[in-house]
């Protein structure tokens, strides 16, 4: 870290009376500090944006106690006066010049305020302070009430500027750290691409057009290749079919291996999750799948490593025309130019101009698409009472489990033939579907910023979705779709009828080396904060945006008061699990804890904590539980991989995995008796649905879901959580401004009612049990729904009546 040696600027005692003036005095500070602004928040070029400072955080500073040194300060002069130096320093800080100077410096008005309060707090409570700074405020401090000779408040600036960088001490490497975090030319990143001219091969299409098979044919006939998919189960479709061809090719995801050579010799050809893929090795061919999710929120920086990083001779890439405008300018700043090759659609695809309306018009083939597994849990129980079979597919079921469900439904001697799924079927499973239903097409999802919506499906979405109907090679020759309700139809003929908007910037992460670089210059800041920083300072130009780092903030957060080295922390970090899951982030947080502790992670200890062995599940609450376990161990064999002496036993994990996933297998084929189970256990406790549930969340009238409302009824909504799921309670709290039940009386059932069934938030069954439920307990006044003011205004209501 750079540091500057600040000049004693101090003239001998009376040396002259130009300092009683006080623009003498700030005349006499202009040189000295910009001799001290060595590192500027500008940067070189001017063209630096400001940083966010409210992302800086002071180092504290330990003040000087009696014990530490003699006040050699107090010998030369005298002792201070510390109320004429208190308000001597207020004095100081109300100056403008003052503030001038230190925002010339990098000090902004928050980062100036908090340096203040940190300098005076250093002086009023050291016993001592250094020799020049005693002096200087002595002589300021001389004659109280008088004109001073001596000293000007002024003559403090130096050492308070000292003080700042010592607190804050970004301020003195700025132009490194931005050095550092300019992110402007990533294709300079990945010397060994440049160093070849690599011919770039753009397979666009729509679903089943035949895109991905011409770029897989072509990989499977060069001598060596890499197939780069979204999907472990992608990968794992790719290293079969490979093998199955006598291509020997290795599988390589964030928890697997698995060579094609019995001595564990690499194969030419690998298949893997992109994330996984190798910037050094060379290739002749390589295949980057549904190139599109370079724009991804969270995912998009794998994609551009892999399109600009990947030492191929030959990339094909795979995916949507919207993103070849955007491939074709990235490719242009490498110097290499774009082949496109556009594919249509193998088999024709239809809009219904009917909706399904009622599951009494369910035919073979059908696929009900809903977006929250308790749609899942409520269709999959009203299609059983109809005496049919279905299966069920959704993103937390093992991929084990989601082939059973997936072959189960495409096997033609099987009495199933209904499925129900989320939009996880969108990519990596062959599903020979007919029609196509949207349950509803209002999707939660996150932004660009961290912030949780519910909106309308994309169009992009829409199409990934809706393409699975009809498939190439089935026994249905043409695909056809359709929606629940038949006001969802008109809005998604209009959302499939819109073209697909472009893809226009390409994902970017911080790197290891580059966390690191910003720890040397800031070893006090947390790993958060770092990122932050980073953040903050990055540079982009239009064809990039940095990721969403909230996953990675989380989890830094979550270990910081573990004593971690920086680049494990950094890989703990960037563990794959989901946040909402709080028996994964638990394990995460006791893995990390047992790592620092030098402690291996053994199969014993894992079992004793996911206490394995684990039976089949009896309700649905047991079986969330165990895909969390599947997901603990996912996350020790992912961890295995980067810390094999920490994490030791991974062969005999995956054993307990592939057991625990028939298990849940047996759980989802007697799914409906679990959500039979669960909902007899909890009729005791019916819940209470109030007329301020989420309503209004279409395209044009969506909202950012806030998870930090006030909670007014904290009690009703815990109930309706287990009856409504974990989705439908968060919601209820969120939306408080919607109209309450008598304005269900006087619009009628249809206006609010009618948009949860379209939305499928609630069946016709559940709305007529939870309203009679509300009505018998408004009559009773047992559950306290209203404000306190509507509870006092009913009492007094109840009284009148009495009298």
């Amino acid at each position: 870290m750079r540091r500057c040696a600040w000049p004693l600027l101090r003239l001998p005692a009376r040396a002259g009376l130009i300092l009683r003036h006080e623009g003498a005095a700030a005349a006499r500070l202009r040189p000295a500090a910009a001799a001290f602004s060595s590192s500027s928040s500008v940067g070189g070029d001017g063209s630096s944006r400001a940083p966010d400072t409210s992302l800086f955080v002071p180092v504290p500073l330990k003040t000087v106690g009696d014990a530490v040194e003699e006040d050699v300060g107090a010998e030369l002069t005298r002792a201070l006066d510390k109320g004429e130096v208190l308000k001597n320093l207020n004095k100081f800080y109300k100056r403008k010049e003052i503030q001038r100077l230190g925002a010339e410096n990098g000090l902004d008005a928050r980062l100036f305020h908090q340096a203040f309060i940190s300098f005076r707090k250093y002086i009023m409570e050291s016993s001592s302070v250094s020799a020049d700074l005693h002096i200087i405020l002595n002589d300021i401090c001389c004659d109280a009430g008088k004109v001073c000779l001596l000293g000007h408040v002024d003559d403090l600036f130096p050492f308070f500027l000292r003080h700042a960088k010592q607190i804050f001490p970004m301020l003195d490497c700025m132009d490194d750290l931005r050095k550092i975090s300019d992110l402007r030319l990533p294709p300079n990143w990945y010397p060994d691409a440049r160093a070849i001219q690599r011919k770039i091969i753009f397979h666009a299409g729509p679903t089943n057009s035949g895109k991905t098979y011409h770029a897989i044919q072509r990989y499977l006939s060069a001598k060596s290749g890499i197939y780069c998919g979204p999907l472990k189960l992608l990968a794992h479709e790719i290293f079969q079919k490979s093998n199955d061809a006598n291509v020997p090719c290795d599988l390589v995801t964030g928890e697997e291996r698995v060579y094609a050579n019995e001595d564990a010799r690499q194969a030419p050809h690998i298949a893997c999750t992109i994330e996984m893929c190798s910037t050094t090795t060379p290739y002749e061919v390589a295949v980057i799948d549904e190139i599109q999710m370079i724009r991804d929120p969270a995912r998009g920086w794998a994609w551009t490593r892999a399109l600009l990083g990947l030492c191929a001779e030959e990339i094909h890439v795979c995916g949507e025309a919207a993103a070849i405008d955007l491939v074709t300018e990235l490719m242009y700043t490498t110097g290499e130019e774009v082949e496109v090759r556009n594919y249509k659609r193998l088999t024709p695809l239809s809009v219904l101009d009917y909706a399904l309306e009622s599951l009494d018009n369910l035919q073979p083939g059908d696929c009900i698409v809903c977006f929250s597994k308790n749609d899942i849990y409520s269709v999959s129980r009203q299609i059983e009472a109809r005496g049919l079979e279905c299966a069920v597919i959704y993103g937390s079921l093992p991929p084990g489990t989601k082939l059973e469900q997936a072959k189960k439904f495409n096997d033609p001697h099987d009495p199933c033939k209904i499925l129900v799924a989320t939009d996880a079927i969108g990519m990596g499973l062959n599903l020979c579907i007919k029609r196509i239903i949207f349950n509803s097409i209002v999707k939660p999802s996150v932004n660009e910023k961290g912030e949780k919506e519910i909106d309308s499906i994309t169009t992009s979405q829409a199409l990934q979705i809706a393409g699975r109907a009809g498939r190439f090679g089935s026994s249905f020759k043409q695909g056809e779709v359709t929606t629940m309700h038949r006001d969802d139809l008109v809005q998604l003929k209009e959302i499939l009828s819109d073209a697909v908007p472009p893809v226009k910037a390409a994902g970017l992460h911080p790197t290891p080396e580059q966390i690191e670089m910003f720890a040397y210059h800031l070893p006090d800041a947390t790993l958060s904060n770092l990122i932050d920083i980073f953040v903050s300072l990055s540079q982009v130009d239009g064809l990039y945006f940095v990721c969403n780092i909230d996953d990675f903030k989380f989890l830094a957060d979550m270990i910081q008061h573990i004593p971690l080295n920086l680049r494990s922390r950094y890989v703990f970090c960037t563990a794959p699990l989901n946040r909402k899951e709080p028996f994964v982030c638990t394990t995460l947080l006791k893995f990390a804890r047992q790592f620092s502790r030098n402690e291996p992670l053994t199969f014993d200890w894992l079992c004793r904590h996911t206490k394995w062995p684990l039976a089949a599940p009896k309700n649905i609450k047991e079986l969330v539980h165990l895909e969390a376990v599947h997901d603990v161990f996912d996350l020790y064999l992912w961890l295995s991989y980067r810390f094999m002496d920490m994490f030791p036993d991974a062969v005999l994990v995956r054993d307990i995995q592939k057991k625990l996933d028939n298990i849940i297998q047996v759980g989802v084929r007697n799914i409906t008796k679990l959500i039979r189970a669960s909902q007899s256990a909890a009729a005791p406790s019916a819940a209470v649905v109030s007329e301020d549930f989420p309503l209004s969340r279409t395209k044009r009238d969506a909202g950012v879901v806030s998870d930090h409302h006030g909670a007014k009824s904290t009690a009703a909504l815990s109930i309706a959580a287990e009856v409504l799921g974990e989705r439908r309670a968060k919601n209820l709290k969120a939306y408080r401004s919607a109209p309450r039940q008598e304005d269900l009386k006087s619009h009628g059932r249809g206006s609010l009612a009618n948009r949860l069934l379209r939305e499928g938030l609630l069946t016709q069954e559940m709305l007529r049990q939870l309203e009679s439920e509300w009505q018998n307990q408004h009559r009773s006044g047992r559950y306290g729904l209203g404000s306190k003011r509507d509870d006092q205004n009913s009492s007094k209501e109840m009284g009148k009546k009495k009298k």
